[in-house]
């Protein structure tokens, strides 16, 4: 998958209008691979809802959305499932880690359905990023920034055109967000991938090619 196209998109919820000037909704806009967005929103914009869009949770808009030159409308559950395993990752702002299982094992459970990454890599990862002595702790124990660095890490676990990433480190300190980005855009650039990251704030420090207005 080469490009994402929104044409005139507009969530349902904003039917009665915006009430202010969106550089997303209701325009033009085309991800391409290879390429780092970010776009900026406040609270309540649809940041969230956007990636919910592009990953196929969500359908609930008007306008179009185009994967190369498919309406994702015409998709199927299968189809998705195939997006998802091997084109699109999604960072999740709400993480969606298993609370009851340890840091290694959330990032398994995708590795295990992708065998993506060797286990040796996965160990690197978590050293990088600070958490190597959080690999056999349970995620429910952990801080909020340690969690985000085990969702980034379960979400590289896979092949990916496009990368989401939905305010990935709200709770993190300078350093660890410069952590998290080298390891994000190595693997993106290792894939010719695209990066696209919401912030209402603090952002994920990446060379950005075009900075979007929610």
């Amino acid at each position: 998958m080469k490009t994402i196209f929104l044409q005139q998109v507009l969530p349902a919820v904003f039917a009665q209008g915006l009430g202010r000037t969106s550089g997303v909704w209701l325009s033009e806009v085309r991800f391409e691979k290879g390429r780092r967005y970010l776009v900026e929103a406040q609270s309540g914009a649809g940041k969230s809802t956007l990636c919910s869009y592009l990953t196929g949770y969500r359908n609930d808009y008007a306008g179009t959305i185009a994967f190369d030159d498919t309406d994702i409308r015409q998709l199927k559950e299968k189809d998705w499932t195939q997006l998802r395993r091997s084109h699109l990752s999604l960072l999740f702002q709400e993480l969606r880690l298993f609370p009851e299982l340890t840091a290694l094992e959330n990032v398994e459970i995708k590795n295990n359905l992708t065998h993506w990454k060797a286990p040796g890599e996965i160990a690197d990862w978590f050293d990088r990023l600070g958490i190597a002595d959080k690999m056999d702790a349970k995620v429910g124990r952990m801080s909020f920034g340690q969690q985000q660095r085990v969702a980034l890490i379960r979400a590289l676990s896979q092949p990916f055109d496009f990368f989401l990433a939905d305010e990935p480190v709200s709770h993190l300190d300078d350093r660890n967000s410069e952590a998290m980005a080298a390891l994000l855009d190595e693997e993106a650039r290792r894939q010719g991938a695209a990066v696209v990251v919401t912030s209402i704030g603090k952002h994920l420090p990446l060379s950005y090619d075009e900075n979007l207005k929610l």
